[in-house]
């Protein structure tokens, strides 16, 4: 995926470790910015809208059981299919690359040559023939040992083998070589030794403009584990309402992304299998001054019913606990009901403003408050619908529930923080 390139072959690298102590941004690119190689000036924001409203039930696939199992650091992230896209280089010199930035996913991989069955790209694959750092791991090699779905070949080299709820697919070999991530703040940091995938067979349903994946989830492969105590197991993002889109975001790493300050209010974070993602504990949500108590979530009643996710569009729901909150927010909005996009069952005609009333999410130890552009959104003209939506499957905490919030996650104190932000400003 062609995308905002940040020239690193041009600029000097600063090695992980030495990494300056206010650490280094990329930027984040919705995809329907006029950033972003998506940006279609055709598409009305009702079109983009219903297009991301497809995109986010198609997300669940994503968490499926047969689904993928610095001092301080930020990074570019441009929005596709309802995830983000980091520029990052490989190899030495740096090979550009624009991957699919996901918390749902823990596998660095890239499509490499000699690609015997690829999909379609538009950006040249990477070479490891022409990396001097580039090194296949070997059977023997703890990373090989310790990644799930991992074989060996004939040769002694590690293979790995990932797969999507949706029937993507990426097998290739198992190898470590530097990664750099591009910085706004200052020289790209290289990191050294990453383990990445080097695709030789990939298929499913990627778009032409990506090459691969960046996994940020909870697992030992991702690029957030493998960063490790070099980054003190924070990173952030700062996710921008969708009618300023036009404007830019910011994923921090380590210290650029610790979450304090007045408003912040922080809870669990949860461990359980599979690793990759982040469970929260979710005890209730309150519309108006009616708090409803949260039950039957697939994932369990308990601690760990909820997986917080930033490439999922909409909040999704156990269909019992999501009709009673359509019915409380239903009794307290005075407007008039009208049918909207597959998928969102409460819309209301808004050809003026109507009044919305408060949301509160009720995590273990941390009340969120939402504001209406977190709750309703604008699917036309005359259309607002809530954000929230109804799936027996998974309770999941999406996007735009997290929109003008610094939302920073700590995976050595096990803690997700919330603080309100104007994310433009961010």
């Amino acid at each position: 995926m062609a995308a905002v390139v940040f020239g690193i072959l041009a600029l000097s690298t600063l090695c992980l470790i030495h990494a300056h102590n206010g650490g280094f941004s990329v930027e984040l690119i919705h995809r329907d910015s006029v950033k972003s190689p998506f940006y279609n000036p055709s598409e009305t924001a009702s079109d983009r809208i219903t297009n991301a409203l497809r995109r986010s039930f198609n997300r669940l696939n994503h968490f499926r059981p047969n689904s993928v199992s610095t001092k301080a650091a930020e990074a570019e992230i441009i929005v596709d299919a309802g995830e983000y896209l980091m520029n990052i280089s490989l190899g030495t010199p740096g090979f550009d690359i624009v991957a699919i930035a996901d918390t749902g996913s823990d596998l660095i991989w890239t499509q490499c040559k000699p690609c015997s069955k690829c999909f379609k790209q538009e950006t040249p694959l990477f070479d490891p023939s022409k990396s001097s750092t580039y090194r296949k791991l070997s059977c023997s090699a703890s990373q090989c040992a310790d990644l799930q779905g991992s074989s060996c070949s004939t040769g002694n080299t590690c293979r790995y083998s990932v797969s999507y709820g949706d029937r993507s697919f990426s097998n290739g070999d198992l190898a470590a070589d530097t990664l750099t991530l591009g910085s706004t703040t200052g020289r790209p940091v290289a990191v050294p030794k990453t383990v990445i995938g080097c695709g030789h067979e990939s298929g499913g349903t990627f778009g032409e403009k990506t090459s691969g994946i960046i996994g940020l989830g909870g697992g030992e492969a991702s690029l957030i584990s493998q960063l490790g105590t070099s980054i003190a197991g924070k990173f952030s993002y700062c996710l921008l309402p969708i009618s300023e889109t036009g404007n830019s975001n910011k994923m921090n790493f380590g210290s650029n992304a610790v979450v304090s300050g007045r408003g912040v209010v922080s809870t669990p974070l949860v461990k359980q299998s599979p690793d990759t993602f982040y469970f929260l504990t979710l005890e209730a949500i309150s519309i108006g001054k009616k708090r409803i108590e949260f039950t039957g979530s697939s994932l369990g009643s308990d601690s760990g019913n909820i997986i917080i996710d930033s490439g999922t569009t909409l909040t999704l729901l156990p269909s019992d606990f999501y009709s009673e909150l359509e019915s409380a927010m239903d009794g307290l909005i005075n407007a008039t009901k009208v049918e909207g996009p597959q998928g969102l069952s409460l819309c209301y005609e808004a050809q003026d403003d109507i009044k919305i009333p408060d949301v509160t999410v009720h995590f273990t130890d941390a009340d969120v408050t939402l504001k209406p552009l977190n709750t309703f959104v604008r699917v036309s003209d005359t259309t607002i619908c809530f954000t929230f939506s109804p799936n027996d499957e998974f309770a999941i905490y999406g996007n735009l529930a997290q929109m003008n919030f610094l939302v920073g996650y700590d995976t050595e104190k096990n803690t997700v923080s919330f603080k309100p932000t104007d994310c433009s400003k961010s």
